[in-house]
């Protein structure tokens, strides 16, 4: 095989799995090449895709090293994505009774869930996380995409409990959106004791939810090291969690003038 072809097929082969640990002996043995070779592959993919912002090959030395391939997007694409989900949501066609906006068409388009959850997958790499939890529903796919890039397991919490879920450990939580009390659960089996987890979901208002998601991993002595939702309302001022990252904000909705406040967060990178 030419050396051209082994470089594109590791291309291929890293990014199809992001975060996982891949060895050099799996290339020298797939493409019956020297392990010389093969780094020397590697580092012309490595400068192939940093120069072009694709992403990163990250090798690792040792016995136990190897490589690996770090989802990216560059500042300038994150700026493009929160300006083009700023102009689909101030349509003023997605105003809904209360105040609501109608994101559903977005939260569950693969190709922009990709492009949020690599936003989040550059946020948190580094945060030591053994999980990506959310709660369903529309949290689901930029969470799962997230745990995918991250190369992690997703939890999904449920609102109620499910025969197929097995034991469980259930809480009530306040609901700032549906200003009521509700119940979450979570599968006793989803989770390993005294580990770490990220949070993601799609709408924060004053962070109920995502409190309560963490309060429910407490039980089990998780650790929440990073919570990043894709839009957060600025009202109510004061949140129920002091930490969070959104990808954007959303502002005043005006039912009357059919106008809509939404804007990007700058301090995001």
């Amino acid at each position: 095989m030419k050396r051209i072809h082994r470089v594109s097929a590791i291309i291929k082969i890293l990014s199809d799995s992001p975060n996982k640990v891949f060895s050099l002996k799996q290339f020298c043995e797939s493409f019956d090449a020297a392990k010389s070779s093969i780094s020397e592959d590697l580092q012309a993919a490595k400068e192939v895709l940093e120069q072009l912002k694709l992403g990163i090959i990250e090798t690792m030395p040792g016995a136990a090293g190897g490589v690996k391939f770090i989802p990216y997007i560059s500042d300038e694409a994150i700026r493009e994505l929160q300006s083009e989900l700023c102009e689909r949501l101030s349509d003023s066609s997605r105003i809904l009774g209360g105040g609501f906006l109608y994101t559903s068409d977005l939260m569950f388009d693969s190709a922009l869930v990709k492009r949020v959850a690599t936003v989040f997958a550059r946020k948190f790499q580094n945060c030591g996380a053994d999980y990506v939890t959310t709660i369903e529903t529309k949290g689901i796919p930029v969470a799962s995409m997230t745990a995918y890039m991250l190369n992690l397991p997703l939890v999904v919490i449920r609102r109620e409990t499910k025969v197929s879920e097995g034991s469980t450990v259930s809480i009530n939580y306040f609901s700032g959106s549906y200003d009521r009390v509700q119940k979450m659960s979570i599968a006793k089996r989803a989770v390993t004791p005294k580990s770490k987890a990220i949070i993601i979901d799609d709408f924060m208002r004053a962070g109920g939810s995502l409190k309560g998601i963490s309060e429910i991993l407490s039980e089990f002595e998780i650790e929440v090291v990073g919570t990043g939702v894709v839009i957060a309302a600025v009202e109510p001022e004061i949140k129920k969690l002091e930490s969070y990252c959104p990808l954007l904000y959303l502002g005043k909705v005006n039912e009357t003038e059919k106008t809509i406040n939404v804007f990007a967060n700058e301090s995001i990178f």
